[in-house]
C-alpha cells in the first residue's frame, strides 16, 4: 500500500443529493420529450467510442459480462449492446434511484429487456444488505467506471476510519471483477500516474483481498502547452490478477 495521491477538493460532484436532482430533471424533461436521455459523460472526447474499440482490441468472447458503476442514464452499455457482438449479461449500477428509473425507462424506449440490459440501485461503497437483494460475491468479466472515481473523489465524506471514501473505493471494485478480469476507469481529474497509485498499487486502501495490475490504457487526444504535453481525459486498464 502507498500513500494516496493529493485529495482533491470537495465539490457539489460529489454528492449524491446533486446527482439525484440531476436525475429526477432528467426523469421529468424525458417524460414530456423521450429524445432528452440526459447527459452522457466525456461525448465530447470521444470516450465511449474510444473505450469500446479498446475493449473490441482486446479479443474478448461474446459472453463477457460487463458492470458498468455509477451508470447514470445507462449510455454506454447501451452503445456497448448496440454496437458490439458481447451477449453476456450487462449490469449498470448507481446509488441514485432517479438515475435507476430514467435508465430502465430509455431502455424500454430502445426496445431493450431486462436479460438484455439491468440496471439496479446500489451504492458500491456501501456493503450490502439481504434485503437489496445484492450478492457482492457475484464478479464480472469487465467492469467500467466512467467518471465514478472522479465523483466519489469528490466527495468530502470519511469513513470510520478517518480517511476520505475514495480510498476505500478500490478494494470495493477488484471484488466485483474475475480473477484475470478487466477493470477500465475513465478519469477527467487524476492522470495516468495517479490512476495507477489508485488502482494499481492500492493506494490508501484496505488490503482489497484481490490486487490490480497495469493492462494497457485508452489513447485520447493529447495537447501540448508551453512545451508540455497532457490530455484532458485519461483512460486505464487494469486486469485482476488475484
Amino acid at each position: 500500500m502507498t500513500t494516496p495521491p493529493t485529495h482533491l477538493d470537495p465539490s457539489e460532484l460529489g454528492n449524491k443529493d446533486y446527482w439525484d436532482a440531476t436525475y429526477t430533471h432528467d426523469l421529468t424533461t424525458n417524460a414530456h420529450n423521450p429524445s432528452h436521455t440526459g447527459t452522457a459523460w466525456f461525448t465530447d472526447s470521444s470516450a465511449p467510442l474510444l473505450t469500446i474499440q479498446h475493449l473490441l482490441s482486446l479479443s474478448l468472447p461474446a459472453s463477457t459480462t460487463f458492470l458498468d458503476l455509477g451508470t447514470g442514464n445507462g449510455s454506454l452499455l447501451f452503445l456497448l449492446r448496440a454496437s458490439t457482438h458481447f451477449t453476456g449479461r450487462m449490469l449498470g449500477i448507481d446509488y441514485s434511484p432517479a438515475s435507476i428509473l430514467l435508465a430502465r425507462r430509455i431502455a424500454l424506449q430502445k426496445g431493450y429487456s431486462e436479460e438484455e440490459v439491468a440496471f439496479k440501485e446500489w451504492d458500491i461503497l456501501t456493503p450490502p444488505t439481504r434485503e437489496d437483494g445484492w450478492n457482492e460475491d457475484v464478479e464480472f468479466d469487465v467492469v467500467l467506471d466512467k467518471g465514478t472515481f472522479d465523483a466519489v473523489s469528490l466527495n468530502e465524506e470519511t469513513d470510520e476510519a478517518g480517511r476520505r471514501v475514495c480510498e476505500g473505493y478500490c478494494a470495493r471494485v477488484v471484488r466485483m471483477v474475475k480473477v484475470g478480469g478487466t477493470f477500465l476507469v475513465t478519469s477527467c481529474n487524476w492522470t495516468e500516474g495517479e490512476l495507477r497509485e489508485w488502482f494499481e498499487y492500492g493506494a490508501g486502501g484496505d488490503d482489497p483481498g484481490g490486487r490490480f495490475a497495469f493492462d494497457g490504457k485508452v489513447e485520447y487526444p493529447k495537447f501540448r502547452f508551453r512545451g508540455v504535453e497532457g490530455q484532458s481525459v485519461y483512460g486505464v486498464c487494469f486486469r485482476r490478477v488475484r
